[in-house]
């Protein structure tokens, strides 16, 4: 089951935001690439590589954009969608709190 950390949903919010005002539909393109590399993730999370302790990676293709999310068990929890330049000290809160959750 994918489950999308409120986080995680204001990170997409905010971003789509910040790209409408660039230019109309850039926002929409973004969420659409987003929602797109999320089933890939639901579909197959092991194809994504750990890049700390259990948090793996998913790239987007055409935004800078990372998705970082947690396999456990039958979840994906997805803890963070953040530009690839933003300090990975943001997700790395994150994911310690999933895991005091």
């Amino acid at each position: 089951m994918l489950i999308i950390r409120k986080e995680a949903e204001e990170d997409i919010k905010t971003t789509y935001e910040w790209y409408e005002e660039q230019r109309i539909n850039l926002g929409v393109a973004f969420v659409e690439e987003v929602e797109s590399k999320l089933e890939e993730i639901e579909e197959h999370p092991d194809l994504y590589m750990k890049i700390i302790s259990d948090v793996r990676r998913a790239l987007c293709k055409r935004f800078p954009y990372s998705i970082y999310f947690i396999h456990k068990n039958t979840d994906v929890i997805v803890i963070a969608v953040l530009h690839q330049r933003r300090s990975p000290a943001v997700w790395q809160v994150r994911k310690n709190a999933e895991q005091g959750a």
